[in-house]
């Protein structure tokens, strides 16, 4: 067991906490919708919930860097950086849908050894860290083993989106997969950690909304 990396996991866990501590008293809310330069939306809710995230990791880790969805780079020791977006699925939550979270995943020397992904309007949170296996709210868990794509769920964010990038792909899937269905954001991908769809596909996705999940599905 890497202890450093257990600790680490517990800093990213309460970053994700923290966050869903802004966020919630705010879902209910009827925020100012904001659009970035890249067209998606933002609100106040991802800004101070980012800031937050950004103080406590001030605290726990000085020297590391951050890349956050909200506030761009701060560049730390080289070695560490926290990959952060605190709300994963905007227009989720402005629209009261409760299939948004915060992600939260660290890399060391280039490579990502803690993910996570709290899901706080649903309850859960699901957390992974190099060799120490993937847990959901403290419980291990795992991905599918169904062994067919016609036995399997497959889900993505937009069908739209897939329709209009890969007809023909969109068309396959939704012939071949037992299920096709818009679970989106980052639920969609905390249903496949946890073994309730078999699948994700996503044509068009920020780094940033990948970062955690090849430690917590790996």
């Amino acid at each position: 067991m890497d202890r450093e990396l257990e600790e680490l996991t517990g800093v990213a866990r309460r970053a994700a906490e923290v966050a869903g501590e802004i966020v919630m008293p705010l879902y209910d809310q009827r925020l100012t919708v904001e659009l970035k330069a890249d067209g998606t939306p933002v609100t106040a809710a991802d800004r101070r919930a980012e800031e937050a995230m950004r103080e406590l990791f001030a605290r726990e880790t000085p020297g590391f860097g951050v890349l956050g969805e909200e506030q761009g780079e701060s560049p730390g020791d080289g070695r560490h950086r926290w990959v952060i977006d605190p709300i994963d699925g905007t227009k989720s939550f402005i629209h009261h849908v409760p299939l948004f979270g915060t992600l939260v995943a660290l890399e060391r020397d280039g490579e990502p050894v803690v993910g996570v992904v709290a899901c706080p309007a649903v309850g859960e949170t699901a957390w992974a860290n190099r060799g120490g296996g993937a847990f959901l709210n403290g419980e291990p868990t795992r991905v599918s083993d169904t062994p067919s794509m016609e036995e399997a769920t497959v889900l993505t964010t937009s069908s739209a989106s897939l329709l209009e990038r890969s007809p023909g792909g969109m068309t396959g899937l939704a012939r071949e997969a037992r299920l096709l269905r818009s679970w989106g954001d980052c639920y969609g991908y905390l249903a496949v950690i946890a073994g309730r769809a078999e699948a994700r596909n996503e044509p068009d996705v920020n780094p940033l909304d990948n970062a955690p999940y090849a430690e917590l599905v790996e």
